[in-house]
């Protein structure tokens, strides 16, 4: 019997656990669960004699992947893949997927609502801003982008968008308008929501110079990931431009400076926060269920990210 694992430090829902188990059991599968696990170890003994595994932001590293000696398949239920080894992945043989399109409204609505709380100060009392009118930019125009885009559309927003993998028609079709260079999309507008992926060409590529470039009272929103910015950058723009706010769903490493020097400039949640909604925590885990059946029973590997 083929054996599936779902090892979440962070776990899934009871409604999407008990979903996850549905889908596994149906195609004659066991599943084996690890949840809210302390340490690496606990992770890498339990992967030793299973056949898929299921994750969210755990690391599965090159540990845990030699030790999956039967590992066939892991998927990371969610967008992002950054904390799967991906060359360990592939020097053992092991398909590594994930769930694009799964997370993308409740990261889009995020990203708008973190906006809405900067724009009116925070809630504090004081007079504030609207979105309405105001120039918005999509770095990456891809699942999460568009649902972005759809909302801000509702709040009057007018919007670009900067991808070199989509087409201008494709952008165009959804009333947004596409631009050929970041640095124009940045030039243009005055929040920018980031959606790229962390990877050697995107890390730290967010810096002084690219910042520098955007309008007064501008505001950069980053559910992406912490690692796609320069925080010496991110600082000397602050320190530089006292119109300037920073909104994101994980801490940067220079949270304390921000803390210390520029209090109401700044959010950031408490953890990463995209996509803990209990419709994106289900969707996800189901998806992530479904692609490791037809992974194993059917050889599909639509959603590999490692070749």
């Amino acid at each position: 019997m083929k054996k599936v694992l779902v090892a979440t430090d962070k776990p899934f829902a009871k409604v999407a656990v008990d979903g996850i188990r549905q889908i596994v059991e149906k195609a004659g599968y066991e599943l084996i669960l690890l949840e809210k696990y302390t340490e690496q170890s606990d992770f890498v003994k339990a992967i030793e004699n299973v056949d898929a595994v299921i994750i969210r932001s755990d690391i599965a590293d090159r540990a845990v992947i030699e030790a999956g000696k039967n590992l066939k398949i892991i998927v990371r239920a969610g967008a992002g893949y950054d904390n799967i080894d991906l060359a360990a992945a592939t020097e053992h043989k092991v398909v590594a997927m994930n769930t694009p399109g799964q997370n993308s409204n409740a990261v889009a609505e995020l990203a708008i609502g973190m906006m809405v709380y900067m724009a009116r100060s925070c809630f504090n009392g004081s007079s504030g801003t609207e979105l309405k009118g105001k120039t918005l930019g999509i770095h990456a125009y891809g699942n999460v982008g568009k649902y972005v885009a759809a909302i801000a559309k509702g709040f009057g927003m007018e919007i670009f968008a900067y991808d070199p993998f989509v087409s201008s028609e494709s952008i165009e079709k959804d009333g947004v308008k596409p631009l050929t260079s970041v640095e124009e999309l940045y030039s243009k507008c005055q929040y920018i929501s980031l959606h790229i992926p962390a990877n050697a060409q995107t890390k730290k590529s967010i810096g002084f110079d690219l910042l520098s470039k955007m309008p007064k009272g501008a505001t950069l929103v980053n559910t992406a990931r912490k690692e796609v910015i320069d925080e010496d950058g991110l600082l000397k723009i602050f320190a530089e431009r006292p119109d300037f706010k920073y909104l994101s769903d994980i801490e940067p490493d220079c949270k304390a400076e921000f803390a210390e020097k520029y209090a109401g400039r700044f959010f950031f949640t408490p953890k990463k926060m995209g996509a803990q909604t209990s419709e994106a925590n289900v969707n996800a885990g189901l998806a992530a269920a479904r692609q490791i059946v037809d992974f194993l029973e059917n050889g599909v590997t639509t959603f590999q990210v490692n070749k």
